[in-house]
């Protein structure tokens, strides 16, 4: 990906100077994170469907300072096409683009969805607009997902991104005020298709952003599809327990991940995206 030289974003948070501290494992991190969204009133399952690996991560290796700044930089660069991308898909639209923050920090964060470790992976809170990202992940794309280069880590961003689109637009409110009414089963349908979505609008920031920018360079489509197919749940279920759970589903198979960054990708058209009504996803 094309992306020294260019804007940055001012939406911005560098939280890597604050607290240290660490959540003692994955399993004691995701009981805090539910402990403490219970106690803010949250839907503790709705915070934990906000990760968007469909698991949870080991923390990785902190990076050396100057590694760790190009990498904030790159960041702030993908989030600023970010924006440019969906301001002008909203003008167009007649609607306003509120712009999310974008936070960086080190090994556990506090939302106004609650407290999450890195080992929770990258989220997007509605409740503050905010998105939450341990660069940290960067590292477990490449060595643990086997999902390496520039555009994988823009996938993920963008994918957050299109979860700020959602909200903005409604989406997720009408989801999540499902919960309630359905089963767990129902309701992770909803989520999937959700998710999906959010991998479409990622693969509209794509179409746009080289239509306007020319970002992309060969191999970049594909290292997104790879981290598509990387963290499908039917593939994280095969490594973390051996089998596969469709039930279980919160984020949609591989191959669905893949297809749906693929359609947005190729169509660059919110309409085409409207995944809650497909018959077949």
């Amino acid at each position: 990906m094309l992306w020294k030289g260019r804007r940055k974003s001012s939406n911005i948070e560098d939280r890597r100077g604050g607290s240290r501290r660490s959540l003692a494992g994955g399993g004691l991190g995701i009981i805090i994170v539910l402990v403490i969204a219970l106690l803010l009133g949250k839907d503790p399952l709705t915070l934990l469907q906000q990760t968007d690996t469909g698991t949870i991560l080991n923390s990785g290796e902190q990076y050396q300072a100057g590694e760790d700044s190009e990498l904030s930089e790159f960041v702030s660069v993908v989030l600023a096409d970010n924006e440019d991308v969906w301001n002008e898909i909203f003008s167009q639209a007649g609607m306003n683009y509120r712009e999310p923050v974008l936070v960086i920090y080190r090994n556990v964060v506090h939302s106004a969805c609650g407290s999450a470790s890195s080992a929770v992976g990258p989220f997007y809170c509605p409740a503050d607009m905010k998105i939450y990202i341990d660069l940290s992940f960067y590292d477990e794309l490449k060595n643990r997902f086997s999902a390496p280069g520039d555009f994988a880590m823009t996938y993920v961003v963008a994918h957050e991104v299109g979860h700020h689109v959602q909200n903005l637009l409604g989406i997720s409110d009408k989801v999540h005020a499902m919960r309630s009414r359905l089963s767990e089963t129902e309701y992770n349908e909803l989520s999937v298709r959700l998710e999906l979505q959010a991998d479409f609008f990622a693969g509209v920031f794509a179409h746009h952003a080289h239509r306007v920018k020319n970002i992309l360079e060969e191999g970049d489509i594909e290292e997104a599809l790879n981290a598509a197919n990387a963290i499908g749940d039917d593939n994280l279920q095969k490594k973390s327990q051996g089998y596969v759970v469709p039930d279980a589903f919160t984020h949609g198979t591989s191959e669905q991940r893949m297809r749906w960054f693929s359609k947005g990708f190729h169509s660059g058209r919110l309409e085409e995206g409207d995944t809650f009504s497909a018959n077949s996803l």
